[in-house]
Parts: C-alpha cells; sequence; structure tokens
C-alpha cells in the first residue's frame, strides 16, 4: 500500500470524526490546506496542513478523549508516522504545530480569546501557556515560523460548511512533498 493508500484509508476511517468544532477531520484538514495554498504555501507546507491532524486518525481512542482529560499527543503520533515518508519540512511544522498554539497564547494579545472552546481545553491538556524557558525554546526551533502558519490555518479551517477541493485534488502537493 502506498502512502497515498494509507492516508486515504485513514481519512476513509476516522475522517468523519469530530473533536468538538463542529466540522469533521476531514473538513478541518481540506480548509485548512486550502488557506495554506490561498496564501501561497509550499507544496511541503500544505502537505503538512493537510495531514496537521493525521495522528487523530491514526490512534484507536475514542472522538471524545479531551473529555476524559486525557492528551493523545496526536502532534508526535502524526510527525513520527509522517517521517517515514517524508522530510522535515512536512514533519516539523506537525510536530509544532501543538507548540506553536501554546507559543502564541502565550505571546500574542488577543490570540489565547480567539480559541474555540475545544481549543482552550486541549490547550489545558497540552500544557497550557508557556514559561519564558519554552517560548524562548519553540521560537529557535527551525521550523517554528512554518508552525505558527500552519497554527493561524489551523485556527481558521473550522467553518461549518465551508467549500473547498477534495482530498484527492490535495494529494498533488502530498506527492510533491514525498521524498
Amino acid at each position: 500500500m502506498s502512502v497515498l493508500d494509507e492516508i486515504r484509508a485513514a481519512f476513509a476511517k476516522r475522517g468523519g470524526d469530530t473533536y468538538g468544532e463542529g466540522v469533521s477531520q476531514l473538513d478541518h484538514a481540506l480548509q485548512c490546506a486550502a488557506c495554506a495554498e490561498r496564501d501561497g504555501a509550499s507544496p511541503a507546507l500544505i502537505a503538512a496542513t493537510l495531514l496537521h491532524d493525521i495522528g487523530h486518525l491514526l490512534h484507536e481512542l475514542p472522538q471524545d478523549v479531551a473529555d476524559q482529560g486525557i492528551d493523545t499527543e496526536h502532534e508526535s503520533l502524526g510527525s513520527a508516522w509522517l517521517s517515514q515518508h517524508f522530510g522535515a519540512d512536512v514533519t516539523e511544522p506537525v510536530r509544532l504545530h501543538v507548540a506553536a498554539k501554546r507559543y502564541l497564547a502565550t505571546t500574542e494579545i488577543g490570540y489565547y480569546d480567539l480559541l474555540s472552546a475545544a481549543s482552550v481545553q486541549s490547550l489545558k491538556l497540552q500544557g497550557g501557556l508557556m514559561s519564558p524557558e519554552e517560548t524562548k525554546r519553540f521560537a529557535s526551533e527551525r521550523y517554528a515560523q512554518d508552525a505558527i502558519k500552519l497554527r493561524r490555518w489551523d485556527d481558521e479551517g473550522k467553518t461549518i460548511g465551508a467549500k473547498t477541493p477534495g482530498l484527492g485534488y490535495f494529494e498533488q502537493h502530498v506527492k510533491l512533498a514525498l521524498r
């Protein structure tokens, strides 16, 4: 099975799941990728944005796992899985997108207030606001700026009923980003 087949299978299996945002995992991924493409991101960053939550599709935990007080660490799971097929320009923004939320909530006035209820809940499970040492460490990461861009598209990609191209359309970017 090719990686594209595996990605399609993951979305077919769990892409209809929601996570407290009112949109499905698939709709969220497509909206985020459409935002990245609209803003002129590279194929690798579009692929990362499309696949940033693939860790949610890979684990066997229930949809309401956050309500049970459990952080799935989906960013680490997703990044590790993607690293079998993609370079750091895809895997690192995925690995860092949760840290980017924590960073922005800590350093940008008003950002925290824009988060959805589900994002606030997950932020608490993911470590909450960063310490000064954590913000410095995050800012020094090579892919921090890409992770921040991904995070902003993640925040934007939660519109119920938004129209986007389908998964097949975005596969062009995934193919270009493969190692």
